[in-house]
Formats: C-alpha cells, sequence, structure tokens
C-alpha cells in the first residue's frame, strides 16, 4: 500500500526573503508560529488555502513551496 508525503521549501524561501521570522510568515497567513513549525518540520500538510497563502507570501506558485512525493 502506498502512502503520500508533501514536501517543502517553506523555510528555504523565508531565508531567501531576507531571514523572514517564522512569526512574520504566521502573522502574513493568519496561523500561529506553531503551524509553521510544524509545517517546516514535515508534521503537517497544509489545507489547500494554506498552501496558498503561504506561496502569495513568497510571491511564488504553490509547486514552488510544496511538492507531492509519492511513497512506497
Amino acid at each position: 500500500m502506498s502512502g503520500t508525503s508533501i514536501l517543502n521549501q517553506i523555510r528555504r524561501f523565508r531565508f531567501e526573503r531576507g531571514e523572514m521570522t517564522q512569526e512574520a510568515l504566521a502573522q502574513a497567513c493568519s496561523v500561529t508560529r506553531q503551524t509553521i513549525i510544524a509545517l517546516e518540520a514535515g508534521r503537517y500538510a497544509p489545507s489547500l488555502e494554506l498552501a496558498f497563502r503561504i506561496a502569495r507570501a513568497f510571491g511564488v506558485g504553490v509547486e514552488d513551496v510544496f511538492q507531492w512525493k509519492e511513497t512506497e
């Protein structure tokens, strides 16, 4: 049986944007810093709406930030 995994580049984009803090990103996306921490650690897959909010905060497309990886 296969599972799925959502990978993300949130940390990389934060640092490419002048070391944006987790708190600043959280405020820009109307979520808590804990949500951003969980996303960066791969412990949480965002809703579609949140994925779009995060991508827009960085000025990039959703697939630039999030990748779907099929696992065995």
